[in-house]
């Protein structure tokens, strides 16, 4: 079954209401958004989840943040993994002490040849260690919850040589498409499931029903 992260999360509600609705990671931001939110809150946030749904995982994203301090939040918060969603190096991601999401962006100036070099590149440095790559949009002066997408088709090559997550616009009505395009691993979705900038757990749920619908084949 496609894996599938919500991301955004700002609240114990919204944590355990995704988690019993089917989620297996959430996101907490700890890089500049309005979804922000701070490690006291976050240890609280995953304190809740783990008492409800202690399978599921929750997700620490940051955004070219030292990395001793993101191993002093992961520690401090208790995160299970962290996506890096900026400009970090391959070299940047061995200091790293959890399993990582590392967002790669594919466009017309940075197509898949260019990036499946990278990817190999990364993960015979990173041998050994558990990395997973998710493909976001690329938006200047963004670094993701843009709610935009990419070219999916674009990506193909990827997601055939490697474990990918979609991320990037995704909807309840777009999921399905994407799914069928890309075979991914997993999905995330943030903005695809927010009315007026609050996570909306209608929308979580058909977020959730589309994509186990897209995995039957229905």
């Amino acid at each position: 079954m496609t894996k599938i992260k919500i991301c955004g999360i700002r609240t114990q509600e919204q944590a355990v209401a995704a988690a019993k609705a089917g989620a297996d990671f959430i996101g907490l931001m700890f890089a500049p958004s309005h979804r922000r939110v701070t490690p006291r809150a976050a240890a609280k946030i995953i304190a809740a989840l783990k008492k409800e749904k202690p399978d599921v995982e929750a997700v620490g994203v940051f955004v070219n943040a030292d990395a001793g301090t993101v191993n002093r939040v992961c520690k401090a918060c208790g995160l299970d993994r962290v996506q890096l969603s900026g400009d970090e190096s391959w070299e940047y991601c061995r200091k790293i002490e959890k399993p990582i999401f590392k967002v790669m962006r594919v466009n017309r100036d940075n197509p898949p040849e260019k990036v499946g070099r990278d990817i190999k590149y990364g993960l015979k440095l990173l041998k050994g260690r558990k990395i997973t790559i998710m493909l976001d949009t690329s938006t200047r002066g963004r670094y993701g919850g843009t709610g935009v997408t990419f070219d999916w088709e674009l990506a193909q090559p990827i997601a055939r040589r490697h474990r990918v997550i979609i991320a990037g616009g995704l909807t309840p009505a777009n999921v399905p498409e994407a799914i069928k395009t890309l075979s991914p691993w997993g999905v995330d979705v943030s903005t695809g499931v927010e009315t007026k900038g609050v996570k909306d757990l209608n929308k979580i749920k058909k977020f959730i029903e589309a994509v186990r619908k897209a995995d039957a084949g229905s």
